[in-house]
């Protein structure tokens, strides 16, 4: 028999940015996920030893965030050393992948208390490291299939871009909104449920530091394009190139963290259920365009659970670029009224690593705060993959 994975708690550090001065860039990144690790124990009135496997998502597995730093942050934690800890990398998506592998396993009963999450300091464990360190992905069979080779995610968000004929005032548009949605929800409290203070070189952070609500359209259409090269523009002259730092999410230190069971187990302990599990989906898509993969990650999940758009109150479709949500809002016949209602990675930055629970912490939220019953999330991720997942308010 099938048991019903259910949410019981989400939290998450405050997003710094992800370069030296950043407000989080002084703290370990095992540290960070140490400190979410222990307050969803102590939020919930839990000891270390009920936790049957910690999940925790990192894209840069090299330097402080290598030798699984999944299982490294439990000790760091305090945890009791037979607490296992395994990290994941789907790439943009691994949190969310790793909320995945951990109600599967409640459901399949393989645990009762699983707590999944993720980590990613980029301040201090650099984008692309992994490749300078070690060399290339790209094998020679590889290079075979994609002669001319894949891109970088910038110039995919341009395919995109391209593709859906979204211009730059568009993408702006959508920018400065996603930051404006931001603010507003942090000035009404709507965060700080999920939100936990951390201690950074002797004081305490308890806000964003990547939202910035005097963003206007005016000032983003100032910024010179990102991505563009000249051997790019030769190999892709179609391109008038609209991705801007302005219209992208911004490098990003963050932690992020969600306590999930068997619904019986929650009422055994007397906690409470916030959300079920409803469906699940992992998609592979164009490696090329590579973002594209929420739009087949949301009719598949659709199919699977029997439900439409219209059944939908709220979706987190991650803001890696402008042009993501909005090539799959279009796609997908979306209100864009529910759309990252709170703001998305543009404002509230994309610490890889995390940002997929970061998400999921949101969408509980808001379904909670509007009285929704069933919310979607799903994210591109690096390699043309998605994950979608569908929940439902209890």
């Amino acid at each position: 028999m099938t048991r019903t994975a259910v949410i019981v708690d989400v939290v998450r550090t405050p997003v710094g940015r992800g370069k030296p001065g950043g407000v989080l860039s002084g703290v370990h990144p095992v540290d960070l996920a140490a400190g979410v690790l222990r307050s969803v124990l102590e939020r919930n009135g839990l000891e270390s030893r009920q936790v049957d496997d910690v999940l925790l998502g990192c894209v840069s597995q090299v330097g402080e965030q290598s030798s699984n730093v999944a299982r490294q942050a439990v000790l760091a934690a305090g945890f009791d050393v037979g607490v296992p800890a395994t990290t994941i990398d789907r790439q943009c998506g691994s949190s969310q992948q790793a909320v995945h592998f951990a109600a599967q396993g409640v459901m399949a009963g393989a645990y009762d208390i699983v707590i999944a999450g993720g980590v990613e300091s980029m301040s201090r464990v650099p984008l692309g490291i992994s490749t300078s360190v070690a060399g290339s992905p790209m094998s020679p069979l590889l290079r075979a299939r994609y002669p001319e080779g894949l891109v970088n995610q910038g110039v995919s968000a341009e395919l995109i871009a391209h593709r859906w004929r979204l211009d730059r005032e568009e993408l702006d548009t959508y920018a400065a909104l996603s930051h404006r949605r931001a603010a507003d929800a942090a000035a009404s409290g709507l965060f700080d449920g999920q939100l936990l203070p951390v201690e950074a070189d002797g004081s305490t952070v308890t806000a964003d530091e990547t939202v910035r609500p005097a963003t206007t359209v005016e000032g983003l259409a100032g910024l010179a394009p990102a991505f563009r090269t000249e051997a790019l523009a030769e190999r892709f002259p179609e391109l008038d190139w609209r991705i801007t730092p302005g219209n992208s999410s911004p490098l990003t230190d963050g932690a992020s963290a969600a306590l999930i069971m068997a619904e019986e187990t929650a009422v055994a302990l007397g906690l409470r259920p916030r959300a079920r599990f409803h469906a699940f989906a992992v998609v592979g898509d164009d490696p090329l365009m590579m973002l594209t993969g929420p739009i087949p990650a949301t009719r598949r999940i659709l199919e699977r659970s029997g439900l439409g758009m219209a059944d939908l109150d709220a979706y987190e479709v991650n803001e890696a670029f402008a042009s993501v949500p909005l090539a799959w809002a279009r796609e997908l016949d979306a209100d864009p009224d529910a759309l990252n209602a709170w703001g998305g990675a543009i404002a509230l930055g994309h610490a890889l690593g995390s940002s997929g629970t970061r998400l999921l912490g949101t969408l509980l939220a808001r379904l909670e705060a509007r009285g929704g019953r069933y919310g979607l999330q799903t994210m591109c991720e690096g390699g043309g993959m998605a994950n979608a997942t569908i929940i439902e308010r209890l």
